[in-house]
């Protein structure tokens, strides 16, 4: 056995709850990381000012953005590199990394690009004024910068996952969170001769840290020992494999532009409340980020462990990987988020002293804890599907859930607008910000069992090799 097929894990055979957790564990570690990155951030810049935290706050999902576009740019990768492996294929799962490594590239500076360019109308979008406004900028004209190494980054670690190599990727993550965590304070209070940059310090260290993972995920690709191999003559295109990863990944990619958008929408909706509520949200949002960091790792998981199953045609062990990683996570979330609504203001206070802002937050934790089993459990769900390569029903349940269900129900809830139709009268309730708080947690619950149902129907089992399901003799 070669070094490289013993850095996978083979969730085709054996036990399947010890191989997901040997496949989720990584994951959740390097998520964790990744929120790191901003939790980082938020702790360093809410020493600077309330005005900061608003700006790191709504940019946050701006960020977010770029992440779930990469993440839906390797969702065809992740499914094709899955049931490859799990078909013998090692030699055109190969192919696929050096394709969506072209894609990436293109990809990501094609948005960065865009995105510097239309900086100032997308701050006036979200609602930035003021010192808000002047913050936000400093903050996103860097990030802009780091989008393209951001992309190189999510192909490494996709790949890798696709073929069962989880902990490779872990351990980079832990020495570019690291760097992260140090640079931050040097760059955002300062420190010796460094005058501190505030928000732009926070940016410019997740520029570097983020530069430096996407060069080494790209040597390590190179070297080819660890899971999958990057090989230099599949750089040019190969039409029918990039048809293929386009037509898997698009509607993931749609998916995190349509969830980001959404979290943007909502962004600015709280904004309208003022800058308390704004600052409270983006700490509150960063706690729930670490419990979607759990369920995002264990649908990760759930996605190669579906993809393998298919590739080695065992459609039922697919399912009982879905259903396992699903029971999992509902477990372990309803756990987070019993100590959220028992520790609201603890968990505030770490990253901010306002008394106004922990006020606010404690009800915002208040309102969530309890129901952020659902919203990881749907996406447990997605990942099923993901792992198929039904990427258009993962799509489709991430837009029901935000765009059908949540910001509807914000806008009911929280505003007190009226509507003549007719002889009819129609208003909102006017709860105030509460009403945006309900509307997350209505949303999460109706869109999990919408998911649930969906995934039972069964029609995600067919998978995506067809033709292509011939065992090659692996380089």
């Amino acid at each position: 056995m070669s070094r490289r097929t013993q850095s996978r894990v083979d969730m085709t055979t054996g036990s399947i709850s010890p191989k997901l957790a040997s496949l989720a564990w990584p994951l959740v570690v390097g998520n964790l990381l990744q929120t790191f990155y901003n939790l980082a951030d938020m702790f360093w810049v809410g020493r600077v000012s309330t005005e900061a935290v608003a700006a790191v706050s709504l940019m946050f999902p701006t960020s977010w953005l770029f992440v779930s576009l990469a993440m839906g740019l390797t969702a065809g990768s992740v499914a094709l590199v899955s049931q490859h492996v799990g078909a013998g294929n090692d030699r055109a799962a190969d192919n696929v990394v050096a394709q969506t490594t072209i894609l990436g590239v293109l990809l990501g500076t094609v948005l960065a690009t865009l995105g510097y360019l239309f900086r100032h109308p997308l701050l006036t979008l979200v609602g930035a004024e003021g010192q808000v406004y002047v913050e936000a900028l400093q903050y996103i004209e860097v990030l802009f910068f780091s989008i393209p190494f951001t992309f190189l980054f999510f192909v490494f670690r996709a790949v890798l996952r696709g073929a069962g190599d989880t902990r490779t990727a872990m351990w980079l993550m832990v020495l570019s969170a690291g760097m992260n965590v140090i640079l931050d304070p040097i760059l955002i209070l300062g420190w010796g001769p460094i005058d501190g940059m505030g928000t732009q310090g926070a940016a410019v260290a997740t520029f570097i840290a983020r530069v430096f993972a996407a060069v080494v995920g790209v040597y390590v690709l190179l070297r080819g020992n660890w899971g999958i191999q990057l090989r230099l003559e599949d750089l040019s295109p190969d039409w029918p494999v990039l048809k293929r990863l386009v037509e898997i990944g698009y509607p993931a990619t749609i998916d995190g532009a349509a969830r980001s958008f959404a979290a943007v929408a909502m962004a600015a909706l709280v904004a309208r409340f003022g800058a308390v509520p704004t600052a409270a949200y983006g700490v509150g949002v960063r706690l729930m980020s670490v419990s979607w960091t759990i369920s995002g790792a264990v649908g990760q998981a759930t996605a190669t462990g579906v993809g393998q199953n298919l590739g080695a045609e065992t459609p039922e062990r697919a399912a009982e990987v879905t259903w396992k990683a699903t029971a999992g996570t509902l477990a372990v979330l309803f756990a987070a988020g019993g100590l959220m609504v028992a520790f609201p203001g603890v968990a505030m206070r770490v990253f901010t002293d306002d008394p106004a802002v922990v006020a606010e937050g404690v009800n915002f934790l208040h309102i969530i804890g309890l129901f952020l089993s659902f919203f990881g459990g749907l996406m447990v769900i997605q990942g099923g599907f993901r792992g198929a390569g039904d990427t258009r029903v993962a799509m489709a349940l991430s837009f029901l859930s935000r765009w059908v269900f949540r910001l509807p129900i914000a806008l009911i809830l929280a505003y007190g607008w009226t509507f003549q139709l007719g002889p009819l009268t129609l208003s909102g309730l006017a709860w105030g910000v509460d009403g945006l708080w309900w509307a997350w947690s209505i949303s999460a619950i109706v869109s999990f069992v919408m998911g649930v149902l969906w995934f039972s129907l069964g029609r995600w089992r067919h998978g995506v090799l067809e033709d292509e399901r011939k065992p090659a003799t692996a380089d």
